[in-house]
């Protein structure tokens, strides 16, 4: 984070959201803070909170991609959740509390993740010594009682000589060079692999019964048969799992949710009411109090440990169409000191989505129709007329923004993508044009020849 200035993260994100400068440049400010906030003296920085953001602007303008981005950028867990999802207490719904909950959870895979990274190597030579000890001795079901375990009887394990593990060693050596070089990846071999422990929903959320007794149930494994390809993969885990520090996973983890995680709030226009009116606003109103205490900055039980949200950085989002920014309860508002304007996308933007952005639908739609052969080549009149189809129809029907190009293009590709794939088609160049765009989104020659744009 500390290599991240705020102009170098809205040239990160120009990479995928066009326009909204001044919301890409609010986020980066927002993300700065928390490292300088990380350098102050420690007497100070408990004293610095995050100022939370509200991002008011239409669907489809890049509202939510760009908290994801961030997020991704900082390396921070991140949760996004829809306000309408939650009821006010005493109604069916959410519990606010499961917010932090999913924070957490991201945040102990992200941690998890970078965790076995470092570990990776070790664990891939100890699954590979696994795998060729199975292969020279194959897995076998455990047999007799099953309480055995629990009260501690040890099975009888049958003694090897000197002279047969001298064998084994040297046959679990032919086979270890066998596996690096990649000579045994169909081969099929039966491995034992943990049962997953039931689970039981509650509110929403699904607990493991496992976790309920405390870890207490013996693990309950079975065997699966698989090739070596996946065998080796499943040990690889295992072994990771065990080399890791569940304990300093676990506070990590906590640690990163308090201090850089990212909460994205969508839709919290639709939990505000009228001041004064009756009926569903009610219940409006108090899921806006529900979500208060975890934006002000309160603590919540998890099944990791006591999570503050007091750090947390906060972003809401609502197209506020029919309610007002003032129509949500004053004590919500000022918890949301940073409102940003988000505009509607022009034609240009439209064009600068389609030939800009890393992950732009042309780049998209070439890579998945070129799986059949079919080489697309997308000209500027090409680009330009899309661009001013997506605009025309969010400007006559409902304004979608960005997500109105996938419909677009699924109307502007649908006849070659119905076609390609047939065994009998030879792989083809096909260039996509103004004419073809106009041709194609008109309801015209859509059963037309297509031959005349095949290169």
């Amino acid at each position: 984070m500390s290599e991240l200035t705020p102009r170098q993260v809205v040239r990160e994100l120009d990479r995928y959201i066009i326009g909204q400068t001044e919301a890409k440049k609010m986020v980066a400010i927002a993300l700065r803070n928390r490292y300088r906030r990380s350098r102050v003296p420690e007497e100070i920085r408990d004293e610095i909170s995050p100022k939370n953001i509200l991002m008011i602007g239409p669907t489809g303008v890049g509202k939510t991609e760009i908290a994801r981005r961030l997020a991704k950028l900082a390396a921070a867990p991140f949760v996004k959740v829809e306000a309408t999802k939650f009821t006010e207490v005493g109604y069916v719904g959410r519990d606010v509390d499961s917010i932090v909950r999913d924070l957490v959870e991201n945040a102990i895979r992200l941690v998890k993740e970078e965790h076995i990274k470092k570990v990776l190597p070790r664990a891939r030579v100890l699954a590979e010594d696994k795998l060729a000890s199975m292969l020279v001795s194959p897995a076998k079901k455990p047999a007799g009682n099953p309480l055995d375990f629990l009260l501690g009887r040890k099975q009888e394990v049958q003694e090897t000589s000197a002279d047969e593990q001298q064998a084994l060693n040297g046959k679990k050596e032919e086979i270890r060079q066998q596996l690096m070089r990649g000579e045994l990846e169909d081969r099929e071999l039966e491995i034992e692999v943990e049962e997953a422990a039931p689970t039981l929903e509650v509110g929403g959320s699904a607990i493991s019964l496992g976790d309920m007794m405390g870890g207490m149930m013996p693990k309950r494994t079975k065997l699966r048969k698989v090739k070596v390809s996946e065998a080796r993969r499943i040990l690889e885990q295992q072994e990771s799992d065990k080399l890791i520090d569940g304990d300093a996973v676990n506070e990590e983890a906590i640690r990163r949710a308090e201090q850089n995680g990212i909460v994205f709030i969508d839709e919290i226009d639709k939990i505000a009411g009228h001041q004064g009116a009756g009926g569903p606003d009610v219940s409006r109103e108090g899921v806006q109090r529900d979500i208060l205490p975890i934006v002000e900055g309160s603590t919540v039980n998890t099944k990791y440990g006591p999570v503050r949200t007091d750090y947390m950085l906060f972003i809401a989002a609502g197209a506020f169409h029919v309610s007002k920014v003032s129509d949500l309860i004053p004590e919500l508002q000022g918890r949301f000191p940073v409102h940003v304007h988000l505009n509607s996308l022009s034609r240009q933007d439209f064009r600068d989505i389609l030939t800009r952005t890393d992950n732009a639908l042309t780049r998209q739609y070439q890579a998945l129709l070129a799986v059949d052969k079919v080489m697309l080549r997308f000209e500027d009149s090409a680009i330009a007329a899309i661009a001013d189809a997506a605009w025309n129809a969010n400007e006559t029907a409902e304004d979608i923004g960005a997500r109105r190009l996938h419909a677009v293009f699924e109307q502007l590709l649908e006849e070659i993508s119905f076609e390609a794939g047939d065994e009998n088609m030879p792989p083809f160049e096909l260039k996509i044009d103004g004419d073809y765009v106009q041709a194609h989104l008109k309801g015209e020659n859509k059963t037309g020849d297509l031959r005349k744009y095949i290169i």
